[in-house]
């Protein structure tokens, strides 16, 4: 018991420091987080053994794991359906768009400039066409664009992107059995009759203290999951389409997802995101640097290909369509789940995995820094704060041309 809270003193004080340092630089709490993890596993590999920091302990991996699973369904129930009806032309192609040129352009690269095997070059594809989630949401969520028509946009999008990913990596790489056509159709009844369930379930028992639209929530979001998993898909995609599914009933429950919230932010990610971090091998990085650096260039020119030029379609202004490419062309959750996928089957090595999980996190701090650095969509948050939000009926890519 006592190395159990030694381990999780170490790990909330490594939150803490995160915490500090995005406070201190300006940056998403979940990208320090990231950064800390790295730095974290490093030192302490060097000094002290590189199990003592404990990612593989099994609770800790289940703290992060419910961590991936609440933030992806908070991400859901952001979702605005009346907003996704109106805007699901330009969600869908930006999410297609992101999803496709990167899956193409990062096999090829890695096809024909890293001579990785076929198998292996599709593997790499899938993971480095990712959008992370996870990321973007966290970095709606503090800046206010969350609450925003064009924040919830980005979020379906993204949502649009990861299900080709998850798509493309279910056909190619895991044959459809009766257990993918049972989950399926699980599914279909349990997205179907979960809205109706949810609203009685809230009516009688919100705001009491016995919390149980909260177990509810999380039988239901655990449930799923076991099933995804058993189907050999992931928890998070089940978290993510309850959530959207859920958005026009949890979502008007403003003191329940404030408190999902606290124990996802407060509690359950720093979990992930360090985690997340601490997989970086950085004696591979160091040993073969071009590889990461070619893996990298190579996810997010190929996002630019995509993204770019459909957000100039819609007549995005430049500054935003550049901000929406940059956070599409994050990458974390999915990006990992299928390297290690990869791994696992025996798709990649280790050094590939080292190359991949280390281009999918760099990409998850290096455009989101520079997203929020130098092209932040202020004057949505404005019109937020001004009351102008119900007005704002343009596509995710579009924005007044004054920007």
């Amino acid at each position: 018991m006592n190395d159990v809270l030694t381990t999780a003193m170490v790990w909330f004080g490594l939150a803490i420091l995160a915490t500090l340092i995005a406070t201190w630089i300006r940056i998403a709490t979940a990208l320090s987080e990231i950064l800390v993890g790295v730095v974290a596993q490093a030192a302490i590999g060097a000094f002290i053994g590189a199990a003592f920091l404990g990612s593989d302990e099994p609770w800790i991996k289940f703290l992060a794991s419910t961590g991936a699973i609440l933030l992806t369904f908070l991400a859901g129930a952001e979702l605005d359906p009346e907003v996704f009806k109106k805007k699901w032309k330009e969600a869908s192609a930006v999410g297609v768009a992101g999803f496709a040129l990167p899956f193409i352009g990062c096999a090829t690269v890695t096809y024909y400039l890293l001579h990785w095997s076929v198998q292996a070059s599709l593997l790499s594809g899938v993971a480095l066409s990712t959008t992370s989630v996870a990321v973007v949401y966290a970095v709606m969520l503090e800046s206010g664009l969350n609450k925003t028509n064009y924040g919830k946009t980005l979020l379906a999008a993204c949502f649009i992107n990861d299900l080709g990913t998850v798509l493309a990596l279910g056909f190619m790489f895991s044959p459809f059995t009766y257990k993918t056509l049972i989950f399926f159709l699980v599914g279909i009844v349990v997205f179907i009759v979960m809205p109706w369930i949810t609203e009685h379930v809230f009516k009688k028992f919100d705001d009491k203290p016995s919390e149980l639209e909260t177990k509810y929530i999380l039988f239901c979001l655990f449930g799923m999951g076991a099933l995804a998993a058993w189907a050999g898909s992931e928890a998070v995609l089940p978290a993510y389409i309850i959530g959207m599914v859920l958005a026009g009933t949890v979502g008007k429950h403003h003191s329940f997802i404030r408190r999902v919230r606290t124990l996802t932010f407060g509690f359950l990610t720093p979990f992930y995101f360090i985690r997340a971090g601490s997989f970086v091998s950085i004696p591979t990085l160091i040993a073969a640097p071009f590889v990461f650096i070619i893996l990298l260039l190579a996810k997010i020119a190929s996002k630019f290909i995509g993204v770019y030029p459909v957000t100039r379609i819609y007549k995005a202004p430049r500054k935003e369509a550049m901000y929406t490419t940059l956070l599409m062309s994050t990458g974390l959750t999915f990006g990992t789940i299928s390297a290690l996928f990869g791994l696992s089957h025996g798709i990649i090595d280790t050094d590939q995995y080292s190359f991949l999980v280390a281009t999918v996190i760099a990409s998850a701090i290096v455009p989101t820094l520079i997203a929020n650095a130098f092209y932040m969509p202020y004057h949505h948050i404005t019109n937020l704060e001004n009351g102008n939000e119900k007005q704002e009926q343009k596509p995710i890519t579009n924005s007044s041309s004054t920007t």
